[in-house]
């Protein structure tokens, strides 16, 4: 059987038309105002703002952070993106238009002070900031500075799409491929994968592929035979 090397993830960067809000309008609503300020240009006066987005994984946080950044330096802003796994030091913040943080439970102590510092720093220069974690900034095991921080601002706790919310959205992105996706696959695909849209829109991307590879209509068995077949895809 021939061998397709095909990545898990869904190529191309999240922009806010792919967000689906579910019961998080108003958090969309508001990253999306955000970052259209920010792109006004330098006729737009700069000013620092804090906004933090929390909720468990699956819930768009990261999708919302990576849009604003895209949609910023699309219009030739200067982003700065931050996380537990980014070295330090840190970039300064200067001449940016926006700091974005994500993952801020998982900041280790140089990664705290390197935040801490970039958090002041954004304030002197007027720089935007958009963070993410898992818990509310108060609940958060970080330095209380840093902690105090986070929370200044605007803070929106994003809440997962429903299973049926995620089936309807998986379903749809499959009809616009031209595929149809039966109960028997969906039930599949929920039950072996994690019910979060990065990792399901991927695995529509496969199917397709895999499908029109085989000249075969989507079946359960189909979708089976392509888990043995393409490294890196089962679950």
């Amino acid at each position: 059987m021939q061998q397709i090397p095909l990545p898990i993830s869904v190529p191309g960067v999240p922009g806010f038309d792919e967000f689906v809000a579910g019961d998080n309008p108003q958090a969309l609503q508001h990253v999306v105002a955000l970052a259209a300020g920010l792109a006004g240009g330098p006729a737009v006066p700069r000013r620092f703002s804090m906004t933090y987005l929390w909720g468990p994984p699956g819930g768009g946080k990261s999708h919302l952070l990576a849009a604003a950044g895209a949609e910023l330096q699309a219009a030739g802003a200067r982003v700065i993106a931050v996380g537990p796994e980014t070295p330090v030091p840190w970039p300064a913040v200067a001449d940016a238009a926006l700091l974005v943080l994500d993952d801020c439970e998982q900041l280790d102590e140089p990664r705290q002070q390197a935040a801490f510092t970039a958090l002041v720093d954004a304030q002197t220069e007027s720089v935007a900031v958009l963070a993410a974690g898992r818990l509310p900034p108060v609940d958060l095991s970080l330095r209380d500075d840093l902690r105090s921080r986070l929370g200044w601002g605007h803070v929106f706790a994003l809440r997962p799409l429903s299973e049926a919310q995620v089936r309807a959205t998986v379903r749809q992105a499959a009809d616009r491929r031209g595929i149809f996706l039966g109960d028997e696959v969906m039930d599949f695909l929920m039950t072996r994968f994690p019910r979060d849209l990065t990792t399901l829109m991927g695995l529509v991307d496969h199917i397709d592929r895999y499908s029109m590879e085989q000249k075969r209509p989507v079946t359960l068995p189909l979708v089976r035979r392509m888990l043995a077949d393409v490294p890196g895809v089962s679950p």
